[in-house]
């Protein structure tokens, strides 16, 4: 599932969704979510919610992002920020840290040079063994 982005796949609901919301029990907040967002049930419990620190500088067009009926979007890497080796006792294994298309440089993250090679074989250059 690396790569594809649900919509609360870590039990909170990004800021960039919510407008604001109501309390509407003593557990519960009833949200304005956007309109493309109207399949999902607007009520969470507090668990599910967390505080907004500060809005996001960069502004994603939404429009341009493929939301499917299950709420997934595809992401596809788009830079290699840094790149760093862990050895185990029999093999040494590539990580990259990869800026995704629709997300900042913050929020890059560290993925295997083997994940990138199977689920994207174009991105990184190819190595002469």
């Amino acid at each position: 599932m690396k790569g594809v982005h649900r919509f609360g796949v870590n039990g909170k609901l990004a800021p960039r969704y919510v407008d604001h919301g109501e309390r509407c029990g003593s557990v519960a907040y009833r949200l304005e979510l956007l309109p493309h967002l109207t399949a999902v049930h607007d009520v969470f419990h507090v668990s599910q919610l967390k505080k907004c620190l500060r809005v996001p500088k960069e502004v994603i067009d939404t429009s341009q992002i493929q939301i499917e009926p299950d709420l997934t979007y595809e992401e596809h890497p788009i830079k290699i920020l840094d790149q760093k080796q862990r050895s185990t006792r029999r093999r040494t294994i590539n990580f990259y840290k990869v800026q995704w298309n629709n997300h900042s440089k913050e929020e890059a993250t560290w993925e295997q040079e083997e994940f990138l090679r199977t689920r994207y074989p174009d991105f990184l250059p190819s190595t002469s063994n």
